[in-house]
C-alpha cells in the first residue's frame, strides 16, 4: 500500500488493517527537501505494524516547478482565496502517476 504518512494512506491502512489484511507499506525518497513524509509514514507502519515498510529511492527533481523539489519558497500563511484559486508551487507533477505506475 502507498504510505505518505498522510490522512488518505493512514485510513486506508487502517481498514485494511481492520479487515484482516497483512499490510506492507512503500513510500518514495523522492528528492524532497523534507523528511516529514518519510519519518510520518514510518510511524504510522509502525503503528499499525505493517509487516514490510520500504522506501524506494527516485528523483523527481529533474521535472521541476515544486517547491518540495526545487529552490522555491515554500509558502506559509497563504489566505483560504489564494489556495483555492491557483495551484499550489508545493504541487509536485505527475508525483501520485509515477507512484502508481
Amino acid at each position: 500500500m502507498l504510505s505518505s504518512g498522510g490522512v488518505d494512506s493512514t485510513t486506508a491502512m487502517a481498514i485494511a488493517k481492520s479487515e484482516g489484511y497483512e499490510i506492507y507499506s512503500l513510500s518514495f525518497r523522492y528528492g524532497q527537501r523534507h523528511a516529514f513524509e518519510l519519518e510520518a509514514a514510518q510511524k504510522v507502519g509502525e503503528h499499525l505494524g505493517v509487516a514490510k515498510h520500504l522506501v524506494i529511492d527516485m528523483d523527481l527533481r529533474k521535472i521541476g516547478g515544486s517547491a518540495l523539489t526545487d529552490d522555491i519558497e515554500v509558502p506559509k500563511g497563504r489566505g483560504e482565496h489564494e489556495m483555492k484559486e491557483d495551484i499550489p508551487v508545493t504541487y509536485v507533477p505527475a508525483r501520485n502517476t509515477i507512484f502508481l505506475s
